[in-house]
């Protein structure tokens, strides 16, 4: 009898102990926001997406605790950043900013020890700068370290946007370092393989991923099976659309195709970006940040 006694007590106190994980599970993930489903979905309206201002470029930590995004006001964008602490969400606070350069696309390395962006900060952090480069900052003791630029083998003398990383630390992104003009839209995507301790030679994707037109704003999945990006080409749904391939059995990357009406509309869809626990898309559209079940990814496959 004491026996069951005991073991009804246990398996109470598990229930409990389980139960008040889920709650504070719920809490943490995503801001305390319901969740979508197939129909992409309006990220955080009032505290994240907000009238008047412009956010995009968004990236959750791993364990879903530390949020950032850009914001851009008035032409001028900055890093945003909030961060799950004593029970629950701070209240955003400037990361990156300036009142002459602009900070925006963050992205977290694969140990989540440096945060990259793109700025069109100078070298020296005081002079004038007509391109845009691939920068992080690192974690320190109490807080981050200065920006730092990411290097030769990834900035050029023209502009480079939009980092992601495969979970061995390769980077992906996007330059239109062989265009004749900084100001081109001939961007294409290119990778990075982290070894050692730098970056090596970038190399362009083939032509199943990049054409004559636009192509920015990747995201490659940690395994590296597919990717996600930003193109702007004239059989779109919009003036940008997400696209998406996916490594075949050889290990090559498949055509990409339009991820269709389960995203794209006739606005501007770009900055892809898929949480860690894999169960949702986020992207930016025309100035806000919505997010959609993953299973548009799937589905597509």
């Amino acid at each position: 009898m004491k026996s069951i006694l005991l073991l009804s007590m246990l398996l109470l106190f598990v229930s409990r102990l389980c139960l008040g994980q889920t709650a504070a599970n719920t809490a943490i993930s995503y801001l305390n926001q319901e969740p979508p489903g197939l129909t992409p979905k309006l990220f955080a309206p009032g505290i994240v997406s907000l009238k008047d201002r412009y956010e995009f470029g968004s990236v959750f930590s791993h364990d879903g605790k530390e949020f950032y995004y850009a914001v851009e006001i008035a032409q001028r964008p900055h890093i945003e950043y909030m961060k799950f602490e004593n029970n629950k969400w701070r209240e955003p606070v400037k990361l990156l900013s300036s009142d002459k350069y602009g900070y925006n696309d963050p992205f977290l390395s694969p140990d989540e020890q440096k945060l990259f962006f793109i700025s069109d900060q100078a070298m020296d952090g005081k002079g004038d700068k007509k391109d845009i480069d691939i920068w992080y900052v690192q974690r320190e003791k109490n807080g981050w370290s200065k920006p730092i630029n990411a290097g030769k083998e990834i900035n050029s003398a023209h502009n480079e946007y939009y980092i992601s990383f495969t979970k061995e630390g390769t980077m992906y992104y996007s330059s239109n370092k062989e265009a004749e003009d900084v100001k081109s839209k001939k961007y294409d995507i290119y990778h990075s393989p982290f070894v050692k301790t730098a970056f090596s030679s970038s190399t362009k994707l083939g032509s199943a991923i990049n054409t004559d037109h636009y192509e920015a704003d990747v995201f490659v999945s940690p395994e590296e099976d597919y990717l996600i990006y930003c193109a702007e080409r004239p059989d779109g749904y919009g003036r940008g659309d997400l696209f998406i391939s996916f490594k075949d059995a050889k290990g090559q990357w498949t055509k990409a195709k339009n991820m269709g009406n389960a995203v794209n509309t006739q606005g501007y869809e770009f900055c892809p970006f898929v949480t860690a626990d894999g169960k949702y898309l986020f992207f930016s559209k025309d100035g806000d940040i919505y997010w959609v079940d993953a299973k548009v990814i799937s589905q597509l496959k």
